[in-house]
């Protein structure tokens, strides 16, 4: 380029072929650019080469001594990468940055400067002894670049959360500060790796700001065991929460002009289109967090009116609990759920709201039932985590490669038990009791509110009341709830009247402990660490059976199923209360009376 450039020079008669060759050797001894130094020399004016280049690269010329730039807009460039490009930013105008390049034609560059800032980004040429005249008056005398993390302007709430009941319009535009946000990087960046991710090495870049800031959100998020991050620009602030047991609490402000930047590497790293900010889009990370353990998490963007918002769910794989005895089934309910699904046949419904922890239930009667001489599929939508010698199918409705289509499937693979994520619509439905009718154990999930309610969701559907009751095997309901921190727990008295409202009965106030948290710091002063499920498991007697053939209300087989022995939701959530797990208040939460 550079033989090129002094070739392109004669051919304009701006120089001739002894100043060329002066000019080659003064930058073989001075480095630079050979522009700059035919300058020095005195061959070109300044003037002329910024013509010339501008003919060359097809952009306007800007002579930055003659221009003045709002220290506003400098900042939205790192000291580095201005000097690693050599480029000054000088306007910002309608979401485009203008910047003034020695060599416009490195797209590389201007791609970096769109991922960091997030704006779109346009060119105009500058000569090398103007870009550092111009580069000592606006970055030499900043000690950190604009964007640098450190713990004054990017760290995190360790001590005061909040659990977003305060929250309205009128909130903090300030970053919050504490002090450990640098260490959490420093001692734990150079064991993070992304997986398969197109960079150089696929090592992550922790020398760029936004990166270090990404990294750290995560790393603090999978240290805390959270189960969700919130990443949320509004109209004047830019916040970070997390769930933790159920619960959204802000953890980190963030300065809202860096909101675009963030989003950006986030797309990066889960492989989303950078330049889509209108449509929703779905991804995924996978990390590597020291040597043993993989984390991934599963990206949602979602644009609103200012901005994108993206929300990370950890998927732990070490933190998944695939031993049934220790999801939280009473022991009743647990010997009823493990004789269903070692039936040779038929339907095992699981149902309750998102984030109920049906997929973890599932995933623990799979675990039990994985063995050589069994075949099993799954149909998922995502695949939340990967398990070893269990056939799992990525569900894709958007090519067409739904549930019901992938159930169809699955039934010319000879399969011995089949998971089907959830039943959606008639044609699963009715494809799913048709496999369960004809010797497959088929196991799926629903959205109802206990576990009667699904065989009124069921006949809703379109099924036929006969193949309900000859295909449907067990329902199970459960609801998560959150546990008693063990560091902090201590009796209290409660009213005998609450009590009795709750559920319990008057024999067994006199012996009854009540707890709850105080809170401590290793619950960070909520009282609540860690949850389990509560279960209300039907089997489908004959006496069952025959409700749903005579078409008898919901109601109804409500009341045979308890009369049957059925523990409920409360029945649940009160057993734990006697064994000094849950609070009485999270039982009223997460549960109805009977």
């Amino acid at each position: 380029m550079k033989e090129r450039l002094g070739e392109l020079l004669l051919k304009a008669k701006l120089i001739n072929e002894e100043q060329l060759k002066k000019g080659l050797e003064e930058q073989k001894k001075c480095g630079g650019r050979l522009g700059f130094n035919l300058i020095n020399l005195g061959f070109l004016k300044e003037e002329d080469i910024l013509w010339f280049l501008s003919k060359q690269y097809g952009v306007p010329t800007i002579n930055l001594n003659n221009f003045e730039v709002d220290e506003q807009t400098t900042k939205l460039i790192p000291k580095d990468l201005a000097k690693k490009y050599s480029c000054i930013p000088i306007s910002l105008m309608a979401g485009t940055l203008t910047i003034a390049m020695v060599d416009p034609s490195n797209v590389f560059a201007i791609d970096d400067i769109k991922f960091l800032t997030g704006y779109s980004v346009e060119t105009v040429v500058t000569s090398e002894s103007s870009f550092k005249k111009s580069f000592e008056k606006y970055y030499r005398k900043k000690k950190t670049p604009n964007m640098e993390i450190n713990a004054k302007d990017y760290d995190f709430e360790d001590q005061e959360f909040s659990d977003g009941s305060e929250f309205n319009e009128e909130f903090d535009d300030s970053t919050v500060d504490v002090d450990d946000f640098d260490n959490i990087v420093k001692g734990a960046i150079d064991d993070v790796e992304v997986v398969e991710e197109q960079e150089e090495n696929g090592v992550l870049d922790v020398d760029a700001p936004i990166v270090k800031l990404v990294n750290g959100i995560l790393i603090k998020a999978i240290k805390m065991g959270v189960s969700d991050i919130h990443i949320e620009p509004y109209e004047k602030a830019f916040r970070v929460r997390y769930r933790l047991d159920g619960t959204l609490r802000k953890v980190m402000g963030l300065p809202l002009k860096i909101k675009n930047a963030v989003v950006s590497r986030i797309k990066i790293m889960s492989k989303l289109d950078i330049a889509e900010k209108r449509l929703p889009q779905d991804g995924r990370i996978k990390l590597k967090f020291g040597k043993k353990r993989d984390m991934d998490f599963r990206v949602s963007v979602l644009p609103t009116i200012f901005g994108e918002k993206v929300v990370m769910r950890l998927l732990d794989k070490s933190n998944l609990q695939l031993d049934m005895t220790k999801l939280g089934f009473e022991s009743k309910s647990l010997e009823l759920f493990q004789e269903a699904i070692q039936s040779p046949y038929g339907m095992v419904l699981v149902t309750g709201p998102t984030g109920s922890g049906k997929t973890t239930t599932l995933y623990s009667a799979m675990s039990q039932l994985n063995k050589e001489d069994t075949n099993l599929l799954t149909a998922e939508d995502p695949v939340e985590f990967n398990l070893l010698g269990i056939n799992q199918v990525q569900v894709r409705e958007q090519i067409g490669f739904t549930f019901a289509a992938a159930l169809r499937s699955f039934l010319r693979q000879d399969p011995d038990v089949v998971m089907v994520g959830e039943i959606r619509d008639a044609e699963t439905a009715e494809i799913g009791i048709k496999a369960a009718l004809t010797g497959h154990l088929v196991l799926s999930t629903l959205h109802t509110n206990d576990a009667p309610g699904t065989i009124g969701r069921l006949l809703n559907m379109g099924m036929e009341p006969f193949l309900v009751s000859s295909s449907v095997i067990l329902i199970v309901a459960q609801r998560l709830a959150r546990k008693i921190c063990s560091g902090c727990q201590k009796e209290i008295k409660v009213p005998e009247k609450a009590l009795l409202d709750v559920g319990f009965s008057e024999e067994e106030l006199s012996a009854l402990k009540i707890y709850r948290g105080q809170g401590c710091s290793d619950c960070a002063g909520t009282g609540y660490k860690g949850r389990l499920a509560l279960y209300e498991v039907m089997k489908i007697t004959e006496q069952i059976k025959e409700l749903i053939l005579t078409g008898a209300s919901i109601n109804e087989i409500k009341r045979q199923a308890r009369a049957g022995g059925m523990e409920t939701l409360r029945d649940s959530g009160l057993q734990k209360i006697r064994q000094g797990i849950i609070t009485i208040e999270e039982v009223l939460r997460v549960t109805v009376a009977n």
